[in-house]
């Protein structure tokens, strides 16, 4: 029934954003004597603003075509390096650029699509041959295709590394974006217990919840103050059938960015007077920033029921990691199997989802690697989106993954 509501809300709210939109647009129209007056400029942005929050998103795109190296401007092709039910090994291969390191990007399954992550792969790519994990939407994967849970995203990190460094050139690295932190960790322990040539040389984990005890946020505190059966009770849906997924257990995207939204709703609702008092004045471009950051922001898609409950069982409520006792296909993942992965560990000051303490967490578990592999990164006056886009992470963070990258390459 939560599924079924939200879709007849989300189908009211299309036609009305429509309408919406093409009342802004008569407002702004020159044959309109009524966009003249004062109140004009008014009615139209508030319309405007409407349209934009109530409108239907679906997955967007990267949009990247080119980017620089050493100086000169280089075409970019996305493609699919390996396909799997429930998501895909994506590549930014750049014309004619061959020999740069590897590094394979592990978005986070957590309600968003990986594009929330174009900005690092903008930036990554200036120096890397860049892969990222492109995470399907579980309302669209069909029953037939069975399950995905904690132990499958493992299982895809190993798969997807293992292609990467089929075609040589030395270990893959890899960069994970806050909650794959812990299944990046738990598949290089893997690999390393494994002696497979294919682990990566570097793990970077930024703003990952490693260990959750370590400052715990208002998103920790939620998963502990609820027993398992609460989530099971109230965040579970049925994925209608006007979905390929019909039939799926899912954790709805929509929850994810209502949960989101309301951590940090006065941020949200001044964003959008700003949007609002931009339009009114004809500062097209500022207002235009705010709707980009929010297309993307509010393009959600679903996780599968047990993926979603496996992690606020292992993670956020036992916090199986960091105690030794994290299970892959029922064998102890042991942190101290990894010996030659260098990890760097970045952090945000500001952080309001992983608290500071979280993924440095993850250098302190790892007793069987040397000091020299092991580097800890506090981005000063960066909350946790900061981590991985914007002005801060392209002037001050990714230099540091770019260094530690290029220090243990090959």
């Amino acid at each position: 029934m939560l599924y079924d509501a939200y879709e007849m809300q989300r189908s009211l709210l299309a036609g009305a954003s429509t309408l919406a939109n093409l009342g802004a647009g008569w407002m702004q129209n020159p044959a309109n004597p009524f966009s003249y007056s004062s109140m004009g400029p008014i009615v139209s942005s508030a319309l405007d603003v409407f349209a934009h929050a109530s409108a239907p998103r679906g997955k967007p795109e990267f949009g990247l075509t080119s980017t620089i190296v050493e100086g000169r401007e280089v075409a970019v092709e996305e493609e699919i390096a390996l396909r799997k039910p429930f998501g895909q090994l994506k590549r930014f291969r750049k014309e004619g650029v061959e020999g740069a390191p590897r590094l394979l990007i592990v978005a986070p399954m957590s309600g968003h699509y990986a594009t929330l992550l174009r900005g690092t792969v903008e930036r990554m790519l200036l120096g890397h041959d860049v892969y990222i994990t492109d995470w399907r939407d579980a309302k669209l994967v069909p029953l037939s295709a069975g399950r995905f849970d904690l132990d499958d995203y493992i299982d895809y990190l190993i798969e997807f590394l293992e292609h990467i460094a089929e075609d040589g050139g030395g270990r893959p690295h890899m960069l994970a974006v806050c909650q794959p932190s812990v299944p990046c960790y738990a598949a290089a322990a893997v690999m390393s217990q494994r002696k497979n040539p294919a682990r990566p040389a570097t793990l970077t984990m930024m703003g990952g919840p490693i260990d959750t005890r370590e400052a715990p946020t208002a998103v920790n505190t939620m998963a502990t103050d609820r027993p398992h059966s609460w989530f099971q009770r109230n965040v579970i849906a049925t994925v209608p059938y006007t979905y390929p997924g019909a039939g799926r257990q899912v954790y709805p995207g929509f929850l994810q960015l209502a949960g989101f939204m309301t951590m940090n709703l006065g941020n949200h609702l001044t964003s959008h007077w700003e949007m609002f008092k931009h339009l009114v004045v004809g500062d097209g471009d500022s207002a235009d920033a705010t709707k980009e950051f929010y297309e993307e922001y509010r393009s959600v898609c679903d996780m599968t029921e047990e993926f979603y409950l496996q992690t606020v069982d292992a993670v956020f409520q036992r916090h199986l990691l960091p105690k030794g006792e994290f299970l892959h296909r029922g064998l102890r993942v042991d942190p101290a199997a990894i010996t030659d992965i260098a990890l760097l560990a970045v952090e945000g000051e500001r952080d309001d989802i992983s608290g500071v303490g979280q993924t440095k967490a993850a250098l302190k578990i790892s007793t069987g690697l040397p000091e020299k592999l092991k580097k800890y990164h506090l981005a000063k006056g960066v909350g946790h989106y900061g981590i991985f886009n914007g002005s801060k992470w392209r002037g001050k963070i990714a230099p540091v993954v770019e260094k530690w990258i290029s220090q243990h390459d090959g």
